[in-house]
Formats: C-alpha cells, structure tokens, sequence
C-alpha cells in the first residue's frame, strides 16, 4: 500500500488535500551524495548497476522530500539497446560515434529483447520499489521516438537538430521506418518498466518544440499516441513535450493522465488548450531555482495560484539545473506542500 499516493490521485482526476510535487531530473547531479557517486562509477555504470540507480533514485526522497520518486537511468539505454554504441562524454554530453545516415544503416539496428538487453533497469525498478517500501509513487520513463531519433541521426546534442529534420524532410520513408523501429521497442520496454513496479510513465519528447504543428504530428505525436495507447489501461501516463505547446490540444486527445508543460506558456492558457479533463504538470523555470529562497517561496505560490486547485503536478518546467543549492530544491518542494488553495 503507498503511503502518499497524492501524484496518482490528481493523475486519476481526484481530489485531493495538496498539490503533489516532484521534480524532473531530481535524481543527480545537484545533490552532493550523487557527485560523490559520479566520481566513482561512470555514467552507464551508475544506470547499469540496479543498487547504485536505486540509491541515487531514492536519494532526492529522502534529502528533498519529493511526493515521487523517478528512476535514475537515460533516454538514450534505447538505441543502445538497439545496436548503437552511446557514449557519454563529461562536460558535452552523449555521442553516438555512429548515427543512422540512410535506410542501409537500418540494417545495424534491432528491435532488442528489452528482458535481454535493458534487464538492468527493470531490476533497478524492482529494487527501488523494495526500498520504497510504500513511500511514494515510483516512475519510470522513456524518451519519445521523435527525440531519439534526434540523438540516432544526430549523433550528438544539439540546439537545432536540423541534421536530424534533414534527415526526415530528404528521406521520410527511412525516417518512419526507423520512428517505427523506436516505438516498438520503446513499448516493449515500457511494459516491461510497468511489470517491474513503475506506477506512473513518463514519455519525455525533448525535442517536440522543434517541430511545427504538422510536423509534430506526423514525426512526433503519430508515435507517441501508439506508446500510450498501448499503455493507458495499465499505468497512468505522463506526456512532456517541451515547447510543443501548439499541440495541447492533440496530447490531451491521445487519452494520456498528464501533460506536462514548460515555463513559456501561461498555465490558464494551457488550460484552455488541454481542457479540464487532463493533469497539468510543471511548469517552474529551473534558472528561478536560482534566487533567494523567499523569491522562490512567493514564485512558486504565485505558479500555485496561477493553475488553480485539482488536476496540476507542480513540477520545473525541464530538469534542475546542476548549479542548483540542495537547499533551494527543497525550499520550492517544501513551498508547495505548505501550499493550501483555500
């Protein structure tokens, strides 16, 4: 039985006494006892050995006092999964020092046994969900196709990506093939997340607002609307598609418990995009994290007010920033749980 199931319930609709709150990327890389780690073990070894990825996942539970907690692991176990080599390189972030360039490359690719080949985080999920015991809610994750697809043709990080529209605009049947390649393994993987104890998913769509409205839909939510349909009977789903916000309307329609939005769009103008039968989720500017502690105490009431009571996680509107005093983090969860609406 979960002793805080607060984020389930506002997924479900419910009501509740609080707004829940938890915090993208809150698993790493502010937290000192995470630094302490990452000196140690390298990157894929802290997401591949289920004991560190579940110390690291429940460490911002017990330091920050978060209603969820999120596995500790990377978009990009996925097209490792499926035959790239991914490396990830301090102070630049991931390389794939062999991206997909054309429909013969596809040949290099599969769509992997997840039990085989992504077995790891399946048992880091179990792990965690031991050492929960209850505590709160435990997510798991992957990224949307579109997204990976980016970091596949890519190669690397990227602002634009336009290597990777280039890609999609000169060779769209390649491109959907290997979209389509992405989702089938990203679905399998997914349902095997949900065996292993997740009790919420979360699709997270990077790149989305790179796209314009077609596009999204055709590279981007097409596949994302397959993930959730074959997932929203089993598990509450969370779509964030940063700056895709054009497309509210169309997440909400996919049937998904939660759309999580950015800091550039007003939550009341989300509102009246997603509609009232959908969760909210977000939208703190990660930089405002920054500030004095009472500026953060009176922008986050200020956020609280602005989506209303019911039906919104507050969350950032992307991941914590690195650079970001633990104290901070905790001052903007613990401003939220004092919150009350009445």
């Amino acid at each position: 039985m979960l002793q805080n199931d607060l984020l389930l319930r506002t997924l479900r609709g419910e009501k509740t006494e609080r707004t829940p709150v938890w915090m993208m990327r809150q698993a790493g890389r502010y937290l000192p006892d995470y630094m302490a780690l990452k000196a140690k073990y390298s990157f894929f070894e802290r997401c591949e050995r289920p004991e560190l990825a579940t110390e690291i996942t429940i460490q911002p539970v017990e330091q920050v006092g978060v209603d969820a907690a999120i596995i500790f692991s990377d978009i990009l176990v996925v097209p490792q999964a499926m035959g790239l080599e991914v490396q990830m390189i301090e102070g630049k972030g991931p390389f794939l020092p062999d991206p997909i360039k054309q429909y013969s490359d596809l040949k290099r690719l599969i769509v992997p046994d997840v039990n085989e080949k992504l077995g790891y985080v399946f048992d880091a999920l179990r792990l965690t969900k031991k050492e929960l015991n209850g505590r709160v809610p435990l997510i798991g994750f992957a990224g949307a196709p579109w997204t990976i697809l980016c970091y596949m043709v890519q190669g690397k990080g990227s602002k634009t990506f336009d290597e990777a529209k280039a890609f999609c605009y000169t060779q769209p049947e390649t491109a959907h093939k290997l979209l389509q390649q992405i989702t089938d393994t990203t679905i399998a993987y997914l349902k095997g997340q949900v065996q292993a104890g997740a009790d919420v998913i979360q699709i997270f769509d990077s790149w989305g607002g790179l796209l314009g409205p077609a596009d999204f839909e055709n590279l981007s939510l097409k596949y994302i609307r397959q993930i959730v349909d074959a997932l929203k009977d089993e598990v509450l789903t969370i779509i964030f598609a940063k700056g895709a916000w054009q497309s509210l309307d169309a997440m909400a329609a996919t049937g998904a418990h939660g759309l999580g939005i950015d800091w550039c769009i007003k939550p009341s103008y989300a509102r009246q995009l997603a509609g009232n039968n959908i969760t909210l989720q977000g939208n703190f500017d990660p930089a405002k994290l920054l500030s004095p502690i009472p500026v953060i105490e009176q922008e986050v009431k200020e956020m609280l007010k602005a989506f209303g009571p019911g039906r919104h996680v507050a969350n950032l509107g992307h991941g914590i920033l690195p650079n970001v005093p633990v104290d901070h983090a905790r001052a903007f969860v613990d401003t939220v749980k004092n919150y009350s609406h009445s």
